[in-house]
């Protein structure tokens, strides 16, 4: 295992560094899926069976990784995913993500359940942020959040709705994971839900989210946030081509085909699995965005190859916090960005447009 950022040479030895460093509990709070965890392996080994019939002959002497995402303009097309509690990784937790995604040229989404403030993310940030939202059974508190977003300069909201219930994460009901006294969910001081405490034989969090969270939203939900916001919307958690064409028929922006990373139904379909059938119903009507099992450049072009605009990490992105702060994400980022930039190379594609779906073997 490399002993220093110096001597990463993958994320499998960031990840490496990651878990030696992290406690157990925090280790399994960001490791974890829920159940048996097979959808989290899923994730991973569906993009090992896709390959790529590459071309030569290109003319790859130079190569563009730059692009659009919601008409903002990106330096690759990685993004930083949303992931809550970012301060049990480091001390800095999303000030020093959102630093990384700045010096990356990307876009960094903040968590609902951030440690950090989101108007502390939006002034550290020297690019684009997007704001996740879980959308609460007091809408008041939901509305609150959604109009501090957006005062802050917030560019997008990312509307999660693959969580009407928290899925079983064993470990950490084992681990009776709850946020230490001196962390908090910072976006919800004001509303009283900023504690994530103990639960009598369960997760902590997953007794926040079935207190808290509305299991009742609707597909109105959509409206609701168009009349209350001009920011554009995300839904996310899609794995369905009849949802993604629902979701855009709603008012969306765009739909990032996503399982939570394995963390709510055990039995999902693996992302890349469902991302075709979901851009061909979108149909260029809006957005199309995947995450869940990225861990090599390669696995960005099958994406993009796949009809993605744009992919989002996440765990990688953790790996290099625990590991080192700023610097560590800065690693996870430029690994993957040098991955992308000779895979390109290698596929004949001098420019992220020539990453077409003719290159899926």
């Amino acid at each position: 295992m490399p002993a220093r950022l110096a001597d990463v040479v993958n994320l499998a030895d960031l990840e490496d560094i990651a878990r030696a460093r992290a406690p157990r509990t925090t280790w399994d709070y960001y490791a974890a899926g829920s159940d048996d965890e097979r959808c989290l392996a899923r994730n991973v080994a569906a993009y090992e069976r896709v390959t790529l019939a590459y071309r030569v002959l290109a003319g790859v002497g130079t190569r563009d990784l730059a692009t659009t995402v919601l008409g903002e303009r990106v330096a690759m097309p990685i993004l930083i995913a949303p992931t809550a509690f970012q301060r049990l990784a480091h001390r800095e937790g999303e000030l020093a993500s959102v630093r990384a995604a700045g010096d990356a040229g990307t876009i960094f989404i903040c968590s609902t359940l951030a440690n950090t403030s989101i108007e502390d993310v939006v002034a550290t940030s020297a690019g684009p942020v997007w704001f996740q939202l879980f959308v609460y059974r007091d809408r008041g508190a939901t509305e609150a959040l959604v109009r501090r977003a957006e005062a802050a300069g917030a560019r997008a909201l990312v509307l999660t709705v693959d969580t009407p219930l928290l899925g079983r994460r064993e470990r950490d009901v084992r681990n009776r994971f709850a946020l230490p006294p001196d962390l908090r969910a910072e976006n919800l001081l004001a509303t009283g839900y900023a504690p994530i405490t103990h639960a009598d034989g369960d997760s902590g969090l997953a007794s926040y989210v079935a207190a808290l969270l509305d299991p009742g939203l609707s597909w109105d939900a959509i409206g609701w946030l168009r009349s209350i916001t001009t920011l554009p919307i995300l839904v996310k958690g899609i794995v369905r081509p009849d949802d993604a064409a629902r979701a855009i028929a709603e008012g969306a922006a765009g739909v990032i085909v996503s399982n939570h990373g394995g963390r709510q139904l055990d039995a999902s379909p693996a992302t890349i699995d469902a991302l075709p059938r979901i851009v061909d119903a979108v149909g260029g009507r809006g957005e199309v965005l995947v995450d869940g099992g990225i861990r090599r450049g390669t696995d960005v072009v099958k994406a993009l190859a796949s009809g993605a605009r744009a992919v989002l990490v996440g765990r990688p992105v953790l790996w290099g916090l625990i590991a080192g702060g700023r610097a560590g994400v800065g690693t996870a980022l430029a690994i993957l960005r040098r991955e992308l930039d000779l895979a390109m190379a290698l596929c004949g594609c001098p420019t992220v447009a020539q990453i077409t779906r003719d290159l899926l073997a």
